[in-house]
């Protein structure tokens, strides 16, 4: 045999305690919590369009924009509070502010966006106090964004494996599945003369999410599997697929009423699933040990190569054991 093939490590396995969850699985309830990641960021996103469409001579999209921010995030406030349990929880989640809380930061910007978002809806739906309507629309315009991005954070916040390893990821891809929703609605909702911003912000929103998606996947490695596999890996595909037919359909008929109606619904419907699809793979990874101790021994051996200033194997070879694992060459 050998000398290399002596010194050679077989690759671990990683466990826990007779295989039992190393994390506890997220409290959260379904349908409440996606159904409120979805419908803040269709909130959060349809804001922004709301301006564009009032600020460019297009009332039907502003009006259906801004009615679809305030029913969607009434909506989403209930079913935040619906899991937890009693309205009073959300009111005392304001009693403090901490900027390292993605949680109340998270509570203070509902707190900000919801008036707003309402009071640019009723001045749209009753005529009233016009001025007033344009400075609410402004202001929900602004803070929108932020509502429609805060959950990532939440939920890469935890140490629920698939949502905190995919950190670098979830806020692109949430914020650009907020656009798909927004802009789907708008096709759907808005004839297509009144429904370019609302055509155009689906086709990048769906471009960005499908390349978000593509860079999840591709970065987290074993931790993937959660997304590509169950309950959560037929909602992901299917979110997938609706979303490029969605995408063609909005950017070769988008102009024909039938097709626009027809992509709208296909990718507010992908953007749903791929809410649903997150949460659920998250709440996998947290029943799976390999998921939770997996990444961690492959930083801790990627930061003990780097102490000792080791470069990482080439791809496909098994690395050499250290010298504590018995390298003797490397003891010397």
């Amino acid at each position: 045999m050998k000398r290399d093939e002596q010194l050679m490590v077989p690759a671990a396995e990683f466990g826990s305690y007779y295989g039992r969850p190393v994390i506890k699985e997220p409290v959260w309830g379904a349908p409440a919590i996606p159904g409120y990641l979805f419908l803040g960021g269709l909130a959060g996103a349809s804001s922004p369009l709301a301006a564009v469409a009032e600020f460019s001579g297009r009332p039907g999209l502003a009006l259906a924009a801004k009615t679809t921010a305030a029913g969607a995030i009434g909506l989403s406030v209930v079913a935040l509070v619906q899991d937890l349990g009693r309205p009073t929880r959300f009111h005392h989640m304001l009693r403090v502010f901490k900027p390292t809380s993605p949680m109340s930061v998270g509570s203070w910007l509902l707190s900000a966006y919801g008036p707003a978002a309402g009071a640019a809806a009723a001045c749209a739906i009753t005529g009233l106090l016009p001025a007033a309507g344009r400075v609410a629309t402004v202001a929900a315009a602004v803070t929108g964004p932020a509502v429609a991005a805060y959950t990532a954070a939440l939920l890469a916040d935890t140490a629920v494996p698939a949502w905190h390893e995919a950190h670098r990821e979830l806020p692109y891809l949430f914020v650009s599945s907020a656009a798909t929703a927004a802009g789907g609605l708008g096709l759907l909702l808005v004839r297509p003369e009144q429904a370019a911003p609302a055509r155009n912000l689906a086709l990048i929103g769906a471009t960005a999410e499908l390349t978000a998606k593509s860079l999840l996947l591709q970065r987290l490695g074993e931790v993937a599997e959660p997304y590509q596999s169950g309950r959560a890996g037929r909602l992901m595909e299917a979110a997938e697929i609706l979303t490029a037919a969605g995408l063609t359909a909005a950017a070769v008929g988008g102009r024909n009423r039938i097709i626009a109606a027809l992509a709208g619904a296909a990718l507010v419907a992908s953007s749903a699933f791929t809410r649903f699809g997150i949460f659920f793979a998250g709440r996998m990874s947290a029943g799976d040990p390999r998921y939770t101790v997996g990444p961690q021994r492959n930083r801790k051996d990627r930061k003990d190569r780097g102490d000792r200033g080791i470069s990482p194997p080439p791809a496909g070879k098994p690395a050499r054991a250290p010298a504590e694992r018995g390298d003797l060459a490397a003891a010397r």
